[in-house]
């Protein structure tokens, strides 16, 4: 009996989440339309998962980025290092600018209504120049407990920062001591990825929980505005694959030789939704295009670990999606608010599975917008998931190109001036 069910769970393991995912999402609907508001009986179910969602989001940004940013030195980075950081840094800022602006435009979820309760879990936005004050906590502990993103953030890349300092520092006792603080971080990190990893496996029956309920509620109309959704975030992906082709041209390559190269790892990224693993399959297109290995031995694994520029579209798109169906609007202060936090985020989340629904969690709170509508895109995140890491991958080798027309421009410069010496 025993053996029965081990491997029954087994089964369940091995069976790929997207599929998980798809059969939850056509359950929810199947419920949801048979039983009408008698679906509310699930609703537990689908707060469970939103709770753990909310429950992983601080830690996270704590184990994350201080990992992150001490695995980044100065040092180590040098000048292809820094070039590249800050291209990332700033395609994530433009990214999650054209989710916003795509979603705006349309409004996806105007046909939604969040339950009446909904409205009252977020909080009012704080005015344009309080959200800029407020990054700068007075007590920690207090923006600790009250969930302060942006705050919590700002204090950790501090943190982050002086820990990756006296990593490089000549005094022994004091390096020892950093680098046991960071191993006890990346030893959090991956308790972390495992508890995710679990609340990943649950994430099917929260979703067919969430679903049946938000169907039951509203009717067959929240199709429409899932699919205006959908269409938003692959036109916005669209929007930056032209804006790759614009900026490999600026660098004096041709765009047709570039997405050439790049055509394997997109489709690999689209298939199989994961930038780490495409790893292998971007190198080689790397080589296709002429970048020496030591550029993109460095660009490529910092891209998977910090760019985010799908991802960011997603997190932008899903931010107005969840406001329409509250019937609130997105003020310039929660609009900036979800822009720093996408582009902060997505220097811890980037190798984090599920990265997309966490980072949109911390989006969603900043805003001081409900969770209740995140189930519903939620339930189509695998088909969301596609297009974005696609998207990411794509950002990772077009900054890789630019960082090596950087470099090579540099060295004919370099070498002109010894001949003109």
């Amino acid at each position: 009996m025993m053996s029965t069910k081990k491997s029954w769970w087994r089964r369940y393991l091995d069976f790929p989440l997207i599929w998980k995912l798809a059969i939850a999402l056509l359950a929810g609907l199947i419920v949801g339309l048979v039983w009408g508001e008698d679906a509310t009986v699930l609703e537990p179910f689908g707060e469970i998962f939103l709770r753990l969602l909310n429950m992983l989001v601080i830690p996270l940004i704590v184990a994350t980025l201080i990992v992150g940013i001490t695995s980044v030195t100065p040092q180590k980075l040098g000048r292809i290092g820094g070039k590249i950081f800050i291209y990332y840094l700033l395609s994530t800022c433009f990214a999650i600018s054209i989710g916003l602006g795509l979603a705006l435009l349309v409004n996806p979820g105007s046909g939604l209504s969040a339950p009446e309760n909904a409205a009252q879990e977020g909080e009012e936005a704080p005015p344009l120049a309080d959200v800029f004050v407020n990054i700068f906590p007075e007590n920690i502990f207090q923006a600790l407990a009250e969930g302060d993103i942006l705050a919590i953030m700002f204090v950790v890349l501090i943190v982050g920062f002086a820990l990756a300092y006296l990593i490089d520092s000549h005094n022994e006792s004091i390096r020892d001591g950093a680098l046991t603080i960071r191993k006890i971080c990346v030893t959090g990190q991956e308790i972390l990825f495992l508890i995710i990893r679990g609340v990943l496996e649950y994430s099917p029956i929260g979703v067919f929980a969430l679903i049946a309920v938000a169907i039951g509620d509203i009717g067959v109309s929240a199709l429409v505005p899932l699919g205006q959704l959908i269409l938003v975030i692959y036109g916005a992906v669209v929007v930056m694959l032209v804006v790759y082709a614009v900026f490999i041209l600026a660098m004096r390559r041709s765009p047709l030789e570039f997405f050439k190269a790049a055509k394997e790892p997109m489709l690999t990224g689209f298939v199989t939704r994961s930038s780490s693993g495409t790893l292998p399959v971007s190198s080689r297109a790397a080589e296709k295009l002429g970048i020496p290995q030591s550029t993109y031995s460095l660009t490529l694994p910092l891209g998977a670990t910090i760019n985010m520029d799908g991802t960011a579209i997603y997190v932008g798109a899903s931010v107005v999606f969840v406001a329409d169906a509250m019937g609130t609007t997105l003020s310039v202060a929660e609009i900036i608010s979800v822009i720093l936090v996408g582009v902060l985020a997505s220097i811890g989340t980037a190798g984090v599975p599920g990265a997309g629904i966490i980072m949109l969690t911390m989006a969603v709170n900043t805003a001081g917008l409900s969770m209740a509508p995140v189930a519903l895109v939620a339930g189509i995140d695998a088909i969301l998931d596609m297009a974005r890491t696609m998207n990411n991958i794509t950002g990772d080798l077009a900054g890789t190109v630019g960082v090596d027309a950087s470099e090579k421009r540099r060295d004919r410069k370099k070498a002109r001036a010894r001949q003109e010496a």
